[in-house]
């Protein structure tokens, strides 16, 4: 059995399963090797058993008549003991595990992580903010979940980590990255139209590097205006839903080359695309719809939520897109 779960653990990473880059994921991945060969082993033993009384008990002739079978106490003691034993085992397993996966270490890095429609925001107790998620290896992390809209859910599937994030209301998970490199997050609860588009990196680095990242970004207020403005227009998920680098629509319009020229309204009117335009759209972007599309708007409103020097940041950005 021993080396029937060594073969599944490594066939599971290494073929149909994401690499494992947790102890935890491999410790699920045990659990999972272990179901599969259970299930294996009675499946075989079960169809085994039916093929082999099929054949033993065919009728030869018109004649043929099997003869009286009476019960056998032993073996319906063993074949209800054993799937009660196996039962308990995989429940006492599941729930060791499960007891591991939601107690949440003391000194862990507690990050606090937004769900919106449709990217995630990490955020730092020094202040950085981040559309992705950068850890430190072999370090405790504990992850706070909020949504700021619809139901959310965290999802990494190298972790074998998940949690739904909740508008008006906190949830957690934690993990302890073992591997460096780059692992995807997605969002496994649907939450509108580009749900699947709802997906970011978690970088797990050294500690070394992660300090080096944590001192560059609180730093972002230093860097000029127009770069400031990249920054903010990646951290609020802008890039998600409209394009900077060409003229095709996403979800929204496309901001390349736009600075200047007439905006055309969903309405038939023009206006010019400046900064009261690009302003009344942030933060009523029910307003003025553009040009080809309906109410309303899956754009959230950033009223409250951008600061005026954030808000002429990312104006100027979208400045420098032509």
């Amino acid at each position: 059995m021993a080396i029937w779960m060594l073969l599944m653990n490594k066939a599971m990473a290494g073929s149909f399963m994401p690499e494992q880059g947790t102890q935890i994921a491999k410790q699920v991945d045990n659990l999972y090797g272990f179901l599969l060969v259970v299930s294996f082993i009675s499946c075989a033993i079960l169809i085994g058993g039916m093929i082999y009384f099929v054949l033993k008990y065919k009728r030869k002739s018109a004649h043929d008549k099997t003869a009286y079978i009476t019960h056998d106490t032993r073996l319906e003691v063993l074949w209800s003991a054993i799937p009660l034993i196996i039962f308990l085992v995989v429940f006492a397993w599941g729930w060791v595990l499960y007891h591991d996966m939601r107690k949440m270490p003391e000194n862990a890095l507690e990050i606090m992580v937004m769900g919106r429609q449709w990217s995630w925001t990490a955020e730092y107790k020094n202040g950085v903010k981040s559309s992705e998620i950068v850890v430190p290896v072999g370090k405790d992390v504990k992850l706070i979940l909020g949504s700021e809209d619809v139901i959310h859910s965290f999802f990494v599937p190298s972790f074998r980590i998940k949690q739904d994030a909740v508008p008006g209301r906190y949830t957690s998970l934690w993990f302890n990255a073992t591997k460096l490199g780059e692992f995807h997050v997605f969002c496994t609860e649907y939450c509108g139209t580009s749900h699947a588009a709802m997906i970011t990196r978690l970088k797990v680095v050294t500690q070394e590097e992660f300090d080096k990242w944590l001192i560059e970004e609180s730093e972002v207020g230093l860097l000029p205006i127009a770069e400031r403005g990249a920054k903010y227009f990646q951290t609020r998920a802008c890039a998600s839903c409209h394009n900077v680098d060409n003229p095709a629509a996403k979800i929204g319009p496309s901001l390349y080359q736009r600075w200047g020229k007439e905006a055309h309204l969903s309405n038939g009117t023009t206006v010019p695309f400046d900064e009261n335009y690009v302003r009344e759209s942030m933060m009523l972007p029910q307003a003025q719809l553009a040009a080809g599309f309906s109410a309303p708007s899956p754009m959230p409103s950033y009223q409250g939520q951008l600061s005026e020097s954030e808000l002429a940041a990312i104006i100027e950005y979208i400045k420098g897109l032509n």
